[in-house]
């Protein structure tokens, strides 16, 4: 079944470069550098296949690594391979050369599972594939699950129904449903392609919302909403999209502005008040990336997935680069999107892959600088 681990070594580059807060962008496929080789091994054939006879990985858009024994992923229905399946073909749609981003095969089955670290599949919540029956779109986007929270509820972000999802910690009851499904507007109780969310302390969510709206939504803790921040616009401040978004050190949010290439910061100004709304203002804007798509902050660094080509950028939180390794574009570890990244307690880093379609397990090398591994989102201790 599995194969021995496949690792890429990258050369490394001869210079550093500062990454400036300024707005001026690099080409769609220049690289930032030093760029050097990749700090992991990937697992070959690492998740367990579940599908049925015929059918294949659809694109992997979340996940969430609760334990070993838990990981919960969502992905964009699963892939209706032809027939007959061409004799490229492995266990994953890019094998084949599909890019399944924009629905080719998709079918609405299958959508959360849980794996554990061995790849092997744990539960498949099949009860819940009707709520994608006859999408028409690239359905949910990303998963998460708040620190803070001890009831551990489940945060489906629906891009194409333009509402949020949030299911028990068992994945057996959906306990609310945020905005009203397939109805997008820039009010107080509708979304516009929402891409993702971010819990504060205080039990406050920020809400990516996202790509039609390019705002920041502040719910309570109940899920209802108390204001906003961002606009569309080139200002600092605005945003043309809002795609990803991660707690960090000292009360600051890290925005993730995929169509801007570039991470805004924001500063929480008025915490520990109590009763108060949280109020932002913006503090750094980062430019560097050419696409990126999900942010991890810890304590010291931030690490973003980006693509063209496919790769993780490092910086540090005053915004310089320090790092980027590249992800393998052929051979059976191929990526061609880490849409979203997860770090569990052994260190070992997990991906999906929303393009090739699939998820896949990086392990770290021995003789890696423990600078350049991912660590764990932050969370205020």
């Amino acid at each position: 079944m599995r194969q021995p681990v496949y690792s890429m070594l990258l050369s490394a580059a001869l210079s550093v470069t500062a990454i400036q807060t300024v707005f001026a962008q690099p080409s769609n496929n220049e690289t930032l550098h030093p760029t050097g080789p990749m700090p992991y091994d990937i697992v070959v054939n690492w998740a367990e296949p579940f599908a049925a006879p015929g059918f294949s990985w659809g694109g992997n858009s979340g996940i969430h690594i609760e334990s070993r024994d838990r990981i919960i992923i969502v992905q964009r229905g699963e892939t209706e391979l032809p027939d007959p399946i061409p004799p490229e073909y492995t266990n994953f749609p890019g094998s084949m050369g599909w890019n399944v981003i924009q629905g080719r095969g998709r079918t609405w089955q299958n959508l959360l599972y849980v794996l554990n670290s061995e790849g092997e599949v744990q539960e498949v919540w099949t009860h819940w594939d009707h709520l994608w029956a006859g999408t028409d779109g690239p359905g949910p986007h990303r998963l998460r699950v708040s620190p803070y929270d001890p009831q551990r509820k489940i945060w489906v972000v629906e891009e194409t129904g333009h509402v949020i999802y949030i299911f028990s910690h068992d994945g057996k009851q959906l306990l609310k449903t945020l905005g009203e499904k397939n109805v997008s507007a820039s009010d107080n109780s509708h979304f516009g392609k929402p891409q993702d969310v971010a819990f504060l302390p205080d039990g406050h969510v920020l809400v990516a919302d996202g790509l039609e709206n390019a705002r920041v939504v502040i719910l309570n803790s109940e899920g209802e909403y108390v204001s906003e921040f961002g606009s569309r616009g080139e200002a600092p401040g605005q945003f043309q999209s809002v795609h990803g978004l991660a707690w960090g050190p000292d009360n600051k949010i890290y925005i993730v502005d995929r169509d801007a290439m570039s991470v805004q910061v924001f500063e929480h100004v008025n915490p520990g008040v109590a009763g108060a709304i949280p109020e932002f203002e913006f503090r750094a804007r980062w430019s560097g990336p050419n696409f990126p798509l999900d942010i991890i902050v810890s304590e010291e660094y931030a690490w973003i997935t980006d693509i063209r080509p496919p790769k993780i950028l490092q910086f540090d939180l005053q915004g310089n680069h320090v790092y980027t390794w590249l992800l393998p574009g052929e051979g059976p570890t191929a990526w061609l999107e880490m849409h979203s990244f997860a770090v569990d307690e052994d260190g070992n880093l997990y991906g999906t892959d929303n393009q090739y379609a699939r998820p896949q397990k990086l392990v770290p090398r021995a003789d890696a600088n423990p600078m350049h591994l991912v660590r764990p989102q932050y969370v205020p201790r």
